[in-house]
């Protein structure tokens, strides 16, 4: 009878408290928030209307990066909306739905843009290591069908984390959430009972998605590697190199702050709350807020044609 009297029975709502240890300073952590989000949003939009304008950029590795950019608008929208209702408004209340929804979403983006930046890689593995074949190899049909996949393999993957925990954890230690938003383990360690399959499950869904991805993106670039240092020009080489360095840029900032985000949730019991939580709200908010920057500043095409963009 215990777990009765010490429990919350299927709650209708969750409270996000935000940051825990720094809810004086909230209001001000927003700030920054709130301006990279407005800058990803208008960067990624720049960004899209370059691609979509220009004809010469209807290329398979522009239109994946068209991609990573309403990818990118549909991550950050998703949390930061709320997270600053919170930090500014105090609209820390969220119903249970409405935070399985943005569980979801949250999830099934970061699991397309690990998929795109697989798909950009392959990209340039052909392009590189087989350049009279890319053409062929990446037709816009096929450039098509990986979009639905990438889409289609993260929501899929996704939903079970939602299934698992709408029917069948039912008792609740609490209903306060030690976050910003509502993430998958956040949810999960509130509830009171066995959550050994949930976290079989989350594992199962990380190291699919992006382990099996990190993968193949290291193996496809050290394959690129090989082959752009056997070039007899020096030129040739540094060409070759540049078409890579802004994914390999994005490459490595999604996934080092991603990593260290899905451990310390797991298995960081000895990093302060307010660290980790800063942490992930920033590992979500940084890609969208750089990778239009990045590929501005790294990509000839692309800069050329926001050059004049400005100056018209």
């Amino acid at each position: 009878m215990s777990i009765y009297n010490t429990t919350v029975f299927m709650p209708s709502e969750f409270t996000l408290i935000g940051i825990p240890g720094l809810e004086s300073v909230q209001c001000w952590i927003g700030i920054p928030f709130c301006a990279m989000y407005l800058m990803a949003m208008i960067g990624n939009s720049l960004l899209l209307i370059i691609i979509k304008s220009e004809h010469s950029l209807h290329q398979p590795m522009y239109i994946f990066l068209g991609m990573l950019g309403v990818t990118d608008i549909a991550l950050s929208t998703s949390i930061v909306p709320k997270m600053l209702g919170i930090f500014w408004f105090h609209v820390t209340e969220i119903y249970f739905d409405s935070c399985l929804l943005q569980m979801w979403l949250i999830h099934t983006f970061q699991g397309i843009e690990s998929d795109i930046l697989l798909a950009m890689a392959l990209d340039r593995y052909v392009a590189i290591c087989y350049p009279l074949r890319h053409a062929a190899i990446f037709s816009h049909q096929l450039v098509t069908q990986i979009a639905a996949m990438v889409t289609l393999r993260a929501a899929v993957l996704v939903a079970p984390c939602l299934v698992l925990i709408k029917f069948r954890l039912q008792f609740y230690h609490t209903t306060v959430i030690s976050h910003s938003y509502c993430e998958h383990m956040a949810v999960v360690k509130l509830v009171a009972e066995n959550i050994r399959v949930n976290k079989i499950y989350g594992l199962f869904v990380a190291f699919t998605v992006a382990g099996l991805d990190i993968v193949l993106i290291t193996l496809s670039y050290i394959q690129i590697f090989i082959t752009v240092f056997r070039l007899p020009q020096k030129e040739a080489r540094l060409k070759a190199f540049n078409t890579c360095v802004a994914h390999i840029c994005v490459f490595l900032q999604f996934y080092s702050l991603g990593f260290f985000s899905f451990f310390a949730h797991r298995f960081g019991s000895h990093i302060p709350p307010y660290i980790h939580i800063l942490f992930s709200s920033t590992y979500l908010l940084v890609p969208p807020f750089l990778n239009p920057l990045v590929y501005g500043a790294k990509t000839k095409q692309i800069r050329v044609h926001m050059i004049k963009i400005f100056c018209s």
